[in-house]
């Protein structure tokens, strides 16, 4: 997420910090019954000032919670103990991408090397060849729309004479799937205030990493040089609060919260007041998980991104989304109905290192007018990277930095 704010940072003249944080997993059970992140290790950050958790009173009239939210949060896990801290070893950027690249090798043995073994020995592009490479991309989950929009336009530079043997059809499918990535590519500085903090809402169903991002996001944001306040507005379950503070204390950021079962409304239109006397740069908010085809729990976040923004115009500036890339075609369901209901400005795909089906990146970007933010590829820190549409069609289609395979 760096690359965000570089423009905004140079003008506010703002330098950097050196600190790097790991951090517990995210405990949450996902409506799917997928299995949660695997826990990350964290370091202990050296701070001039003991940030504080900030703990709000709930007003009188917060009133009982919805029956279904309570259901929808009942059978969530306690949080898990503080894992040991650890040291990580420093990254250059050429061994970033090779870990990209290998991070993401499941992917690319069930689309690419597929693809290479369906060409291997063909001299010609016909119908056959055509029909069995949809196929493949379908079962890469690059979507059935995607896959014919990617058949389509090979069917007619076929016609054309412009793609004449399998070698051409394979970089034309590269290319075509760039085109894609790049259209929705957008930088976060068309979304960011000109004054005021910037704040984020993060949303998602239970399971997918939404307070491990929220950390991970968190630390980058310190290490910008950004003062961030943490809101722990997923008031249905302590452990979810317990979890944020957490990451508070291991990145060195205020948390604000209330006490289990507030409304969640309540707890961001306290923290915007905190926030903006304070002059905090970022405001991050954690959201209850929640089933996507609820339909009560949707209009929870309406209601709170209508508070934020009655609260401070233009907010929330980024409505961010978390989506487990390990559930496929089901990710894109949810991103169509959490658009419809609070209108997504920013995709965050978690564990793609342990899937086969981060042909869903390409399928996201294809079906929805959305940039997506970051990838998760791991456990560690660095593992949350900045999404980069050239970076990442590089490293699946398995060729180098310098362009070799």
């Amino acid at each position: 997420m760096l690359g965000w704010f570089k423009k905004k940072l140079k003008k506010l003249g703002i330098g950097k910090k050196e600190e790097e944080v790991l951090a517990p997993e995210e405990i949450i059970q996902d409506a799917q019954e997928v299995e949660a992140e695997p826990e990350a290790p964290c370091v202990e950050t050296d701070q001039a000032e003991e940030p504080v958790d900030v703990v709000l009173e709930a007003p009188p009239d917060a009133g009982p919670l919805p029956e279904e939210i309570v259901a929808a949060e009942d059978e969530a896990q306690p949080c898990a103990e503080e894992p040991q801290a650890v040291q990580e070893e420093p990254v250059v950027k050429k061994g970033m991408f090779q870990r990209l690249r290998a991070r993401l090798s499941k992917t690319r043995d069930s689309f690419v090397r597929r693809v290479d073994a369906l060409f291997l020995g063909k001299r010609v592009i016909d119908d056959e060849l055509l029909d069995e490479l949809e196929e493949i991309l379908i079962t890469a989950d690059l979507g059935v729309g995607t896959a014919q929009d990617l058949i389509d336009d090979a069917r007619s530079r076929v016609a054309r004479k412009e793609l004449s043997d399998p070698a051409t059809l394979k970089a034309a499918i590269k290319e075509k799937i760039l085109s894609y990535l790049l259209s929705v590519d957008r930088p976060a500085e068309l979304v960011m205030p000109e004054s005021g903090p910037f704040v984020i809402m993060v949303v998602g169903v239970n399971g997918v990493g939404k307070t491990t991002t929220i950390g991970k996001m968190a630390h980058k944001f310190v290490k910008s040089g950004q003062s961030v306040l943490l809101v722990a507005g997923d008031t249905f379950r302590a452990a979810a609060v317990e979890q944020l503070q957490i990451w508070g204390e291991r990145v060195g950021v205020n948390v604000v919260s209330q006490k289990s079962g507030a409304d969640p409304s309540s707890v961001v239109y306290d923290a915007i007041d905190f926030a903006t006397n304070r002059n905090f740069d970022v405001i991050i908010m954690d959201t209850a998980g929640r089933l996507h085809t609820k339909v009560n729990l949707m209009e929870e976040l309406k209601k709170i991104k209508r508070v934020m923004g009655k609260k401070l115009p233009g907010a929330p500036h980024e409505i961010m989304l978390v989506l487990d890339a390990t559930t496929g075609q089901n990710g894109i369901s949810q991103a169509r109905l959490f658009d419809e209901a609070v209108g997504i400005t920013g995709i965050t795909l978690t564990k793609l290192d342990g899937t086969a089906k981060g042909g869903i990146v390409v399928n996201v970007c294809h079906d929805f007018n959305i940039p997506i933010r970051f990838i998760g590829i791991g456990e560690k820190m660095e593992d949350l990277r900045d999404f980069d549409p050239n970076e990442f069609v590089e490293a699946l289609f398995g060729t180098g930095e310098n362009g070799s395979s």
